[in-house]
């Protein structure tokens, strides 16, 4: 921040940024700092069945989407004389994640699926309502605390609420209901209603926003969804994360924008043919304000969250100097340059971005 006021992002910046994430992300294990935030903010419950418990199935199963070809996901064997077991804990795990444990009845596994791309390692549990075929998933990962903590920064700073549950190893997450960045983006009139390019437009600018004031990084489009409301005389949309892995890990500051992304072109020329560089500051300040106020409503917990953050690791040593370094030319503020971690940077950036 320059004389208080924010430099122009260059939001639709013709080149994205060539040197994106090369190498996965370590995972880093919760500490006992971060473990009693969760406890204390009922985040950490005594789970049926744990992400070790899953490995041990019978075989994997290659799936494959309408076009015949292979997906990232395998479907999970397992052996029948563990398969009503595992089911009933599975559907146990659903009821304490929607219902506080409350028996649901006529709930069943429809299937269990495995994804070992990605930092998680996710299995993906379908739930069955019997009564009506309706259904649901949730996930179960192993737990990183990088991932921890973009989870709760999510359900503190953005619009969107975040349904999970943390027991040692053990990460749950809710299902996020939404289309695929990348599917989107490539039709975007299928998914209902008339398309409006200005307000997805509107919205691209707020996502690039929230993502580079909390510090959440690799947001390309197959890492965040479209979610479509029919307003009563157009569509309005919103743009949710759905991969926290990158959360203050990364030690460039563009990581952190989504506009920088070769992936989100798309978005980025949509966006220049729609709006400009004007309209698009003015998306950007309104969403600047609507964080300043969701911190001042949450204050206490983010900064007890901040706090704990601020004693762990996240990050490599690398990453946090450049990180640093190039924050404090961006903003005009050499305050960074003596922050010590992840944590540290992170309070500080809030505190520049939302002039705290």
């Amino acid at each position: 921040m320059a004389n208080g006021r924010p430099r122009n992002l260059g939001y639709f910046a013709p080149v994205p940024d060539p040197n994106e994430i090369q190498l996965r992300k370590p995972i880093y294990p919760i500490g006992g700092g971060l473990a009693n935030y969760l406890s204390a903010h009922s985040r950490s419950n005594p789970l049926p069945i744990a992400y070790p418990d899953l490995l041990r199935h019978d075989g994997l199963m290659a799936q494959c989407d309408a076009d015949g070809h292979e997906t990232l996901w395998t479907t999970v064997m397992l052996k029948p004389s563990e398969m009503e077991e595992t089911h009933q804990r599975l559907v146990d795990l659903y009821q304490l994640l929607v219902a506080d444990g409350h028996r649901l009845p006529y709930l069943t596994v429809a299937s269990i699926d495995f994804c070992a791309y990605g930092n998680s390692q996710p299995f993906r549990i379908k739930i069955l309502n019997q009564i009506n075929d309706n259904h649901d998933y949730y996930y179960i990962k192993k737990a990183d605390a990088s991932r921890v903590y973009g989870l709760e920064l999510e359900h503190l700073l953005s619009p969107n609420k975040i349904n999970y549950m943390v027991q040692g190893g053990t990460l749950v997450e809710e299902h996020i209901i939404g289309v695929p960045g990348d599917d989107f983006i490539r039709d975007p009139g299928h998914y209902g209603g008339n398309f409006n390019p200005v307000r997805l437009c509107k919205e691209f600018v707020k996502f690039n926003e929230r993502c580079f004031t909390r510090l959440l990084g690799d947001m390309r489009a197959y890492n965040f969804v479209v979610v479509v409301s029919q307003d009563f005389d157009n569509v309005q949309y919103r743009l949710r994360s759905i991969d926290f892995d990158q959360q203050s890990y990364e030690g460039r500051h563009r990581l952190y924008l989504p506009q920088f992304y070769k992936e989100n072109l798309p978005y980025m020329e949509l966006g220049r043919r729609h709006i400009n560089m004007e309209t698009a500051e003015q998306y950007a300040l309104e969403e600047r304000s609507l964080l300043r106020k969701r911190y001042k409503l949450a204050a206490e917990q983010i900064e007890e969250l901040l706090a704990v953050m601020r004693t762990d690791r996240v990050s490599t040593d690398e990453h946090c100097g450049r990180l640093c370094e190039e924050l404090a030319q961006y903003h005009g503020v050499a305050e960074f340059r003596s922050r010590r971690n992840m944590g540290e940077i992170l309070e500080l950036q809030l505190k520049v971005r939302l002039e705290l």
